[in-house]
């Protein structure tokens, strides 16, 4: 693996990229500077108070404080910087968990509630799955599906996919419990955190039969309480059973994207766009993206008042919203051309805690058809990719410098890159053929689990994070000609690593394909950098 410049410390588990002072490097003292990640943690602090489905009470209280927070900053009111709120309709209503428990009990001693919350900032508020109804059942445990009879309760480590529960209902399963995981959800620590986690996950709308995840301790506290001699079933009813008490409400279909816009100086026509989802009830996934884009919002803002950056050539707008569908809402509303996206998600884990560090997942390019050192697989893994969907960029170039820039500016910082794998929004720019990238954090073994939360984030992480999406945006936006130099020498030193990687392995096509990538991403760094 290589990484920054001969004499540098090591900043990036990459591809090397030239020295200098042009492109990202351009902003990435200013910004890191004015960046205040108080103000951010304060933000993601506030979000992650409420458990944010779209169209949902918690989604538009965040919405509405991210709002407050940018006119405060002068968008909306202030030249060049506008805000605005875009609404659309839903395919599904709008669902919020109101209350829960699990409560176990065995005769003869005390019930155990086994989890439980009545307030969205509660930890176990993500322990009924989006879109499964409310409850108020009671039965005896079973493990299998095998097992399943009518009144009893299914406990299983499974995922709640749509065919176990359909088989469960059809036997007659009153609910189903899952103690299901990510296999990476592990405790990198060896402090087995992760054996307290309650899974954030989703059943299909109109699910009828209950469903709730658990922890792994829970599963085996309810299996223990069923195995026991003591639990036998007696002549008049088994002796041990789990309760499932549960509020939700359904409500409509509208949702909101809100946008807020800085208006470029000589190409504002032409859109750079940041966008990071709201919903999802974890503090970094994505509280942290969605206070760190807020923040860098108004980082920006005051930059410019400021006369310490000059306004960008090009227009850079940011999209908060429901993942996937904030970036098809923003791209069928605007008028403008957007010549890149760069989906900002997960931005502020601390990688002591979580185990996860700063990751550039780049567009579909050779590597995602076949990685060779130094790229591998997250594990999330590899994505299904057609040679079709391989159209060279320079985007994932520009924010691995940017990576690499700010790496240098703090003297060092563990980041690294991935194949394209897909499953945020820069998908839906590719989709369109418009070149994105996605900024994150992985390895998170929080991801999507109870422990996701804002004790896990730290703010020195999201300032550099935050600041390497922010000056890979103003370096796509305020490109100029100076800055191709440094480009064209990056994507060469890319162009030997991937050539003698592909040779290495024996590999002639591979090796022909990344001279091709490479090639056409000059061309399109030439363009960007050209002056009209």
């Amino acid at each position: 693996m290589a990484g920054g410049p001969a004499g540098s410390a090591r900043v990036h588990l990459g591809p090397a990229v030239a020295p200098g002072e042009a492109g990202p490097a351009r902003f990435v003292t200013e910004i890191y500077e004015a960046f205040d990640a108080g103000a951010a943690l304060a933000l993601a602090g506030a979000a992650d108070r409420f458990y944010r489905t779209p169209g949902g009470e918690g989604y538009d209280v965040t919405l509405d404080a991210l709002a407050a927070r940018l006119r405060a900053a002068g968008f909306g009111h202030e030249e060049s910087l506008e805000l605005e709120f875009l609404e659309y309709e839903m395919d599904d209503p709008a669902w919020t968990p109101l209350a829960a428990r699990v409560v176990l009990h065995v005769e003869g001693a005390e019930p155990v509630t086994l989890h439980a919350f009545s307030e969205s900032h509660e930890v176990d508020r993500v322990m009924l799955p989006i879109n499964t109804p409310a409850a108020n059942v009671e039965g005896p445990p079973v493990f299998s599906l095998d097992e399943v009879e009518p009144g009893t309760v299914l406990v299983m480590d499974a995922a709640p996919s749509k065919s176990i529960l359909a088989r469960a209902e059809r036997r007659g399963a009153v609910a189903v419990l899952s103690s299901a995981l990510f296999s990476f959800s592990v405790d990198p620590t060896g402090a087995e955190r992760h054996l307290d986690a309650v899974l954030f996950t989703k059943v299909e709308p109109g699910t009828s039969i209950p469903v709730a995840t658990i922890s792994a301790r829970s599963h085996e506290r309810i299996r223990a309480a069923a195995s026991s001699p003591a639990s036998t079933p007696a002549s008049e009813g088994p002796r041990v059973r789990v309760a499932l008490m549960s509020e939700v409400r359904f409500g409509g279909r509208t949702a909101r994207v809100l946008k807020a816009t800085i208006v470029g100086a000589g190409r504002a026509d032409e859109v750079v766009a940041i966008v990071s989802h709201a919903q999802e009830p974890g503090a970094g996934d994505n509280a942290s993206g969605i206070a760190g884009m807020t923040e860098s919002a108004c980082t920006l803002a005051r930059l410019l008042r400021e006369e310490r950056l000059e306004r960008p050539a090009r227009t850079i707008v940011f999209v908060w919203g429901d993942e996937m569908s904030q970036t098809h809402v923003f791209l069928d509303s605007t008028e403008r051309r957007v010549i890149a996206g760069i989906s900002a998600d997960m931005l502020g884990q601390s990688p002591e805690r979580t185990g996860a560090i700063a990751l550039l997942e780049r567009s579909p390019d050779p590597g995602a058809l076949q990685p060779l050192p130094p790229d591998e697989h997250t594990p999330w893994g590899a994505a299904e990719v057609d040679e079709r969907d391989i159209r060279p960029s320079g985007v994932a170039l520009i924010a691995r410098i940017a990576l690499s820039d700010v790496g240098r500016r703090v003297g060092g910082w563990r980041t690294s890159e991935n194949p394209w794998e897909g499953g945020s929004d820069h998908d839906v720019f590719l989709e369109r053929r418009i070149p994105a990238v996605l900024i994150w954090h992985f390895t998170d073994f929080t991801y999507h689990t109870s422990l996701d939360r804002m004790e896990m984030l730290d703010g020195e992480e999201l300032r550099r994070t935050c600041t390497a999406v922010l000056a890979t945006a103003l370096a796509l936006a305020d490109s100029r000609p100076g800055d191709l130099e440094r480009y064209l020498a990056s994507n060469e030193l890319e162009r030997n690593l991937r050539r003698g990687a592909a040779e290495a392995a024996s590999e002639p096509e591979l090796a022909a394909r990344w001279d091709e990538w490479c090639l056409g991403t000059e061309r399109w760094l030439r363009d960007l950098c050209s002056v009209e």
